[in-house]
């Protein structure tokens, strides 16, 4: 089939080189033009599309358009497709990280110009391209239609790496659940290394233990892969901060689960540990540490102490 990308960076880039193991055609497009210029001199189906009008001009209807940029500018991209002549009976599929609340406004704003949207939660990062991606996808069955073939040449596992989740909205809404999630399976996997470390008679080696988990643990999936590959590096990982930051999903997704009144304490928990890592010196704990001063008249260690009781 032949379709565009909008927005060539490193997930859109990869995607449209996953494309071409399927034989597609690709319109690629990106406000920084050198993107696709250099996807359509590395692959004959793929073309460079100087503007959105071109994009349009090169497709055959119904067009099928992927948009794969930061939620931020999604509603944006979608504004400049339509004034660039795209039309009734057309697909715009939402690729990135929206929240499906916007997914479903936007499917209902596109719908009365009878253009149709799909939204896609996608996953597989940087490994992507070789690995093939999960794909969970939103939207009426007209709109998955068209864009089926794309999806089994995207997804992982010969194409078995995708579904269709239900009406609009689902697909970002799935992949919300996916990322709050993985936020506290890798929270798991970070207290536990940390707990080992800190048993200093033992002088565990946790890359040992990473690479002893992957074969035949329960524990064993591609986070523990990835830690290993980590370990194996440095396996103090001094070259990295203990900074965390947040996607976004993880708040979404602890939001909802109030909204719906679901418990959902690990991914909950998960998410305000990575607030706590921000903290340089966090306020609270200086409270707590005042409190047990005063109750049980417990030792504190002193301000300028700290930074050696963290290291």
């Amino acid at each position: 089939m032949k379709l565009a990308m909008i927005g060539l960076g490193r997930m859109g880039g990869n995607m449209v080189k996953r494309l071409m193991q399927g034989e597609h055609e690709v319109v690629a497009y990106d406000l920084d033009a050198a993107p696709g210029l250099a996807l359509a001199e590395e692959f004959n189906h793929v073309t460079a599309a100087e503007s959105l009008e071109d994009v349009i001009a090169q497709l055959p209807t119904p067009r099928v358009l992927w948009v794969m940029v930061p939620h931020q500018f999604v509603d944006g991209s979608i504004e400049k497709l339509l004034n660039a002549g795209l039309e009734a009976g057309d697909l715009i599929i939402d690729g990135g990280n929206s929240n499906y609340k916007e997914g479903q406004r936007r499917g209902a704003e596109l719908a009365e110009k009878g253009v149709l949207f799909a939204d896609c939660g996608t996953s597989g990062g940087v490994w992507g391209l070789q690995n093939g991606y999960s794909l969970m996808i939103g939207g009426e069955k007209p709109a998955i239609n068209l864009i089926a073939p794309a999806l089994t040449t995207l997804a992982s596992d010969d194409g078995k790496g995708w579904g269709h989740m239900g009406p609009v909205g689902s697909g970002h809404f799935v992949k919300m659940v996916h990322n709050g999630m993985e936020y506290g399976m890798m929270q798991a996997f970070a207290e536990g290394f940390e707990l080992m470390k800190a048993k200093e008679e033992f002088g565990l080696d946790m890359h040992q233990i990473s690479r002893v988990w992957q074969h035949g643990s329960v524990v064993s999936s591609w986070l523990l892969d990835l830690t290993g590959d980590a370990l194996e590096q440095d396996g103090d990982l001094s070259s990295l901060s203990d900074w965390m930051d947040d996607s976004g999903e993880g708040r979404w997704t602890a939001n909802e689960a109030i909204d719906l009144g679901i418990p959902t304490p690990v991914m909950t928990l998960a998410l305000q540990m990575r607030f706590r890592s921000r903290q340089t010196d966090a306020f609270a704990g200086k409270i707590v540490n005042a409190q047990r001063a005063g109750f049980g008249g417990h030792a504190i260690k002193p301000a300028a102490n700290k930074e050696a009781t963290d290291s």
